[in-house]
C-alpha cells in the first residue's frame, strides 16, 4: 500500500538558490543522514541530473535506489523510482514559489514498499523523510 505525505516550509533564499541546492544531488548526504551515497549516472543536456543511484538507510532498512529526475526551471523538480531493493514505487517532488523574502517550498513524497511493514514503522520513516526534506535542505541552502 502506497503512503503519501507532504511538507510545506519557507526558506529565506530566492528560488534559484534553493534549486541550486537541490540540483547538487551528489551532496544530499551532507544534509540527509538517511543518504549514505549518491552517484549521478547521467545528466540532462543542461547538465542537471537525470539518473541517480543512491544508497539510503531509514530506521535500519537499507536500500539501493535508482531514480530519474525531471526539472522545470527553478520552479519544480520531480523524480520517479526506476529500481529499488525495498520499494515498488517512489514519486517525489519539490515545488518552489517565490514569496517576499524567500521561497515557499512544497515537498511531496509517495512510497510503496515491496515488503509489508507495520504501519507505525512506515509512518515514522515518512516523518523522518519529511523532516529531513525541510530542515536538512533549509540548513544546506544557508551554507551555499
Amino acid at each position: 500500500m502506497a503512503v503519501s505525505g507532504n511538507k510545506e516550509f519557507h526558506i529565506k533564499a530566492d528560488p534559484a538558490k534553493v534549486m541550486e541546492a537541490i540540483v547538487a544531488v551528489e551532496r544530499v548526504p551532507e544534509w540527509s543522514s538517511s543518504h549514505k551515497s549518491v552517484i549521478v549516472e547521467s545528466t540532462h543536456p543542461d547538465g542537471r541530473p537525470l539518473r541517480v543511484r543512491m544508497k539510503v538507510s531509514v530506521l535500519g532498512v537499507n536500500d539501493e535506489q535508482v531514480v530519474d529526475y525531471q526539472w522545470v526551471g527553478d520552479e519544480k523538480v520531480s523524480w520517479s523510482l526506476v529500481e529499488s531493493d525495498q520499494q515498488k514505487t517512489q514519486d517525489g517532488s519539490y515545488t518552489l514559489v517565490a514569496d517576499g523574502d524567500g521561497t515557499n517550498v512544497t515537498f511531496d513524497l509517495t512510497v510503496d514498499l515491496k515488503i509489508p511493514m507495520p504501519g507505525f514503522i512506515v509512518k515514522r520513516g515518512q516523518k523522518i523523510a519529511l523532516e529531513t526534506a525541510s530542515k536538512g535542505l533549509t540548513k544546506f541552502v544557508e551554507t551555499l
